[in-house]
Parts: C-alpha cells; structure tokens; sequence
C-alpha cells in the first residue's frame, strides 16, 4: 500500500509542476497574444528549417496532443504567423509552414522563454535538473 501511496503522491507533484511551468510559460507569451500550444506549433515548424509539415505531423510532435489542432492551425494563419497550401505533389495533402513573421517573432521570444524555462528550474542545480530530466524520459519512454 504504501507503494500505491508513494506513486498517487508523486504523480500529484508532476502533475502541479507542469501546471505551474504551464503557468509561467504562458504568463512570457500573454504580452505577445500567442498560447503555450501556438508557440509549440511555431517551434515545431521552425525546427523544420523551411520544410513544410502536414496536420498529421504537427499533431505528433506536440506537447499536448489535440483534436483542435486545425483551428490552432487557422489562429496562427489569421496571425500571419503560418502558411497553409494544397501539396503540390498530392493535392489532398495540405502543407504547412512557419512564415517570416512566425520567425522573427520566435527570435524576439527565445531569450525570454530560456529565462522563464532557467526560472522555473531555479531551485534546481545542474545535477539535479539532468537526473530529474533523465526520470521523467524515463517514464516518458515506458509510456
């Protein structure tokens, strides 16, 4: 039982640290009137290097996988923040891609989210950070 204990409780404490980085995350963005998933979609796309990505894509390397990932999609358009056309190659299939704009706003942000990210984990030293980066892959990966 106290196993079972162990486990409940230690989900409950990953389970609010990532609301609270959720938090501090989105707290950085707010001023750019961008959401946490939005700016996953833009790092996604950016770490394509101009290569286009597909919904299918952009949906499996998302942080919070979701249904709505096209009208996350329409949100960024109607920024200006993405590109979206009919595949040249096969016309069913819909190209996506990071514009001008999406970019130069990822720049202005890279700083600020390192700070917030470097924030989040202040109370951490680097050992620390690399073995609780290492559990959680760890569970990651079993699952």
């Amino acid at each position: 039982m106290e196993y079972l204990e162990l486990a409940k409780n230690t989900v409950v404490v990953i389970l609010k640290a990532g609301n609270k980085a959720e938090d501090f995350l989105g707290n950085t963005l707010k001023p750019f009137d961008i959401s946490l998933q939005q700016f996953n979609v833009l790092r996604i796309l950016r770490g394509r290097k101009g290569k286009p990505a597909n919904l299918k894509t952009v949906q499996k390397r998302m942080i919070h996988k979701m249904s709505n990932t096209t009208r996350l999609i329409d949100k960024l358009i109607n920024k200006k923040l993405v590109n979206r056309k009919i595949c040249e190659d096969n016309r069913r299939k819909i190209d996506i891609t990071i514009t001008e704009k999406g970019l130069d706003l990822l720049t202005q942000l890279d700083t600020q989210i390192q700070n917030t990210e470097a924030e989040i984990l202040s109370p951490l030293n680097l050992d620390e950070q690399k073995i609780l980066r290492g559990l959680i892959n760890k569970i990651n990966l079993n699952h």
